[in-house]
C-alpha cells in the first residue's frame, strides 16, 4: 500500500476528510495518514482502541513513536492517559490495548536503525520556555537526536508564526484551532511539509496546541523485507 508516499510534497489531512478503516484486530481501527507497506508499514497513523479492546503481542522491528490523544493506552510498562508521549525503539516488545478505550498518533518505522533509548512523557506535566523569535509561541521539548526535534508548542490567541521545515516538518493539532490560508484547521488535523517548506499558521480564538516533528524526513525507508 503507498498513501502519500511522496515525501517531497506538502500534505494537510483534516479528519473530517478522513475516514475509520477496521484493522485486522477486532475494535480498532486506524486513520492513515500516510503509508509505505501492508501490515508491516512505514506507516502514520490516527489509531482508536475501543474498550477493551488490543492487539497481539509484538516486536517493533523499526520502532514506535505515539502520543495520546484520548482515553487512556496500555501495554506491560504501565497506563498512559491523555497527553503521554512515548518512543519505543527498534527491538523493542508490548502488548498494547486499552480497558477503558483510547484514541493515538502513532508513527511506526520512522526511527534511526541503532537507535535504543526509550522515551516516556506526561507531557500536561512539561514547562515551557517563550520563543522569542516568534510572539505568542511557548515550547516544551520532547526529543531531540542528530536526525529530528520533537516538541509541543502553545501558541496564544491570534498569535500567527512560521514552522520552519529544514529536513521536513510534521504537525499535529492536538487541541484548539489553526488558520492556513483562510481555511479553518479542527483538532487532530495533521500536516506535513517537505524539506524547506516553511509553514505560516494562526491560532484561533482559543489558541492551538501542536505536537510538532522536524528534521526526519531527508531518510525515508520503508520496512525491511
Amino acid at each position: 500500500m503507498s498513501l502519500n508516499a511522496d515525501f517531497t510534497q506538502d500534505v494537510i489531512v483534516r479528519p473530517e476528510d478522513n475516514r475509520w478503516v477496521a484493522s485486522p484486530m477486532p475494535g480498532v481501527d486506524r486513520m492513515m495518514l500516510d503509508r509505505i507497506g501492508d501490515e508491516v508499514a512505514r506507516a502514520t497513523t490516527i489509531v482508536r482502541y475501543a474498550p477493551d479492546s488490543h492487539f497481539s503481542p509484538h516486536t517493533h522491528g523499526g520502532g514506535e513513536e505515539f502520543i495520546v490523544l484520548d482515553g487512556v493506552f496500555e501495554d506491560e510498562h504501565g497506563a498512559f492517559p491523555e497527553g503521554a508521549y512515548i518512543r519505543n525503539p527498534p527491538t523493542s516488545r508490548h502488548t498494547p490495548g486499552s480497558k477503558p478505550g483510547c484514541v493515538i498518533f502513532v508513527k511506526l518505522w520512522q526511527f534511526q536503525p541503532e537507535d535504543r533509548t526509550h522515551v516516556r512523557v506526561a507531557t500536561d506535566k512539561l514547562g515551557s520556555v517563550a520563543d522569542a523569535s516568534r510572539p505568542g509561541v511557548a515550547v516544551s521539548p520532547l526529543y531531540r537526536d542528530a536526525h529530528e526535534d520533537v516538541r509541543i508548542e502553545q501558541w496564544s490567541a491570534g498569535s500567527s508564526a512560521a514552522v520552519a521545515a529544514e529536513g521536513g516538518a510534521e504537525i499535529l493539532l492536538l487541541s484548539g484551532s489553526l488558520r492556513l490560508d483562510g481555511v479553518a484547521l479542527s483538532p487532530w488535523t495533521w500536516i506535513r511539509r517537505a524539506d524547506g517548506h516553511e509553514i505560516t499558521l494562526t491560532a484561533g480564538p482559543e489558541g492551538a496546541r501542536l505536537w510538532i516533528k522536524t528534521g526526519h524526513l531527508l531518510d525515508v525507508r520503508a520496512p525491511e523485507a
